[in-house]
């Protein structure tokens, strides 16, 4: 019925709602300091109420990196074109991972760096498989990097290397005059891919 459609919608909404505001306060707060009465408050609900969308904080949490692995997944598989070549299509993933994890109110994929040993191991078998999908276009990037001669031949350790080293910006990175995702990008680039002078 129309209704049951609208009420959907709105509860789809809601839950939206919710994952977005305690993306924010587990990035601020990390998942312990992040209680559900503040989550509910975000959202300007009674304290029990995010327990009708959600069974537990917990359920909360994976909401949130499921969200982000989704968000993050399908911006990268946009950027992968094969005829791109091995450093175009490295600096096109260098940019959108930026993105995501960089720009104002892409709090998923941080919360999911930081507090992953907070899921417990259900959870995170279930999310390792799009995991290994984002791991797996990155570890494709590399390899083809490595053939074109602008890395070494361990390419795991250096698909590890660039993801750990781009994941580890969210903690000291503050943008500065001039900087942009454009530069930003340039700079990483340049960084693992400049050859001897």
């Amino acid at each position: 019925s129309k209704d049951s459609k609208a009420t959907s919608k709105n509860d789809d909404g809601r839950r939206g709602e919710i994952i977005r505001a305690a993306a924010k306060l587990f990035r601020d707060k990390g998942y312990d300091g992040a209680s559900m009465r503040a989550i509910a408050n975000a959202v300007g609900m009674q304290c029990g109420s995010p327990f009708y969308h959600f069974a537990s904080k917990q359920d909360i949490l994976v909401a949130v990196v499921e969200e982000g692995l989704r968000q993050g997944l399908e911006k990268t598989r946009a950027v992968v074109d094969s005829r791109l070549s091995a450093d175009a299509q490295f600096r096109a993933l260098v940019k959108v991972h930026l993105s995501i994890i960089l720009e104002p109110g892409n709090d998923f994929i941080p919360v999911m760096l930081y507090n992953w040993r907070s899921l417990d191991e259900l959870h995170k078998r279930r999310l390792i498989a799009t995991k290994d999908e984002y791991d797996a276009i990155w570890q494709d990037a590399v390899n083809r990097l490595s053939q074109a001669g602008h890395l070494g031949d361990d390419t795991k350790f250096a698909r590890l290397m660039v993801l750990g080293a781009m994941n580890f910006m969210i903690t000291w990175y503050k943008p500065r005059k001039g900087d942009n995702l454009d530069t930003l990008t340039d700079k990483v680039v340049e960084f693992f891919l400049a050859g001897p002078q």
